[in-house]
């Protein structure tokens, strides 16, 4: 739900401040509270950070897997700007550090994250299902997480020519991705967070 019928421009959302802790998705150059979910929201959240960042030291990789901090500008074809805040970002510590005199915002002409991951509550589900997987795919991101434990699945979607191409992966089948090969991970021990 957007607060403010005055529609902002990347700048002015990059400096906007009301004086309170309310972080806010830019949509259409409209501010868009990001709620707080459910305690079972967060916990996923904090489980798959902890889990992923775990991955790259298995795979001798420098990457770091940031929780609901990171944002992403989008190139949604309106004339209004859009800024979207993943519930996890996996970036490369390099791209990480770029980052630490400014905005923590991956601007279009930056390299992409290499991994998003999306935890879908009742108020986000279409939003999660349906704008955030165009706006990833067009933004050349790798690899984006539908982690949906309403409906109890997990969906990986992999970009393939401009497209995400989606598997589905339901109770204990090991979630499979091009990003981390050897995962041993399947949806219930997520939702078991």
């Amino acid at each position: 739900m957007a607060i403010r019928t005055q529609r902002l421009t990347f700048k002015a959302y990059l400096a906007y401040n009301d004086d309170t802790d309310t972080r806010y998705e830019l949509v259409d150059g409209e501010l868009c509270p990001m709620s707080l979910g459910t305690g079972k929201h967060t916990a996923i959240i904090r489980f798959l950070s902890k889990y992923l960042e775990q991955q790259p030291e298995a795979l001798q990789q420098n990457w770091v897997a940031i929780p609901a901090m990171v944002g992403v500008r989008s190139p949604r074809g309106t004339r209004w700007d859009t800024v979207r805040i993943p519930d996890i970002t996996l970036l490369p510590t390099a791209q990480l550090k770029a980052l630490e005199s400014r905005e923590c915002v991956i601007d279009l002409h930056e390299p992409p994250p290499l991994l998003v991951v999306e935890v879908v509550s009742e108020s986000t589900k279409s939003v999660d299902y349906r704008a955030k997987w165009v706006e990833y795919a067009a933004l050349n991101i790798p690899e984006y997480w539908i982690i949906d434990h309403l409906d109890q699945v997990a969906i990986v979607c992999v970009l393939d020519e401009g497209r995400y191409q989606d598997t589905v992966f339901r109770e204990s089948a090991l979630i499979a991705s091009p990003t981390f090969p050897s995962l041993n991970l399947s949806p219930a021990q997520v939702w078991m967070a």
